[in-house]
């Protein structure tokens, strides 16, 4: 079986959008539940920045374009809210972008809009990803991109 990589870290941020889904529900804008996560982060002693600008390059050139991580958890994780409907394949391909940008091998996104809590955990290693979806009532599915 294959061990998953930072695992009990993935575990934990979770953890922490399940209480704040819990406490607030769903309908909020996401800064809302962007600030209702730092005090949960913090609540649990789960080191996170948030709103932590990350840099962009193109063929090895800094851009002057950064983008903002909502959070970067553990100095590995980075963690993107969002507060719709659904999750699509655009948010997903934006943690895939982050993660290629950054270096970083472990994304988790997460989707405070639906009645219950969604998220993806995606893993880029040599260049394979592997997102693992998880919806309320249904299976969990796991897909690679090469």
């Amino acid at each position: 079986m294959v061990e998953l990589i930072l695992k009990d870290e993935v575990y934990a941020i979770v953890g922490a959008a399940m209480e704040v889904h819990r406490e607030k529900g769903f309908g909020f804008a996401e800064p809302v539940y962007q600030e209702c996560m730092e005090i949960e982060l913090s609540h649990r002693k789960i080191p996170a920045l948030a709103q932590k600008e990350m840099p962009i390059s193109y063929k090895g050139h800094p851009l002057k374009k950064t983008y903002i991580a909502d959070f970067v958890a553990y100095d590995k994780i980075i963690v993107e809210l969002k507060a719709s409907d659904k999750l699509s394949s655009r948010e997903e391909a934006q943690v895939i972008n982050y993660l290629k940008s950054s270096g970083l091998a472990v994304g988790v996104l997460i989707n405070f809009g639906a009645p219950s809590l969604e998220w993806k955990r995606i893993v880029l290693t040599n260049h394979v990803i592997e997102s693992v979806d998880f919806q309320p009532k249904s299976k969990s599915n796991l897909r690679k991109f090469a």
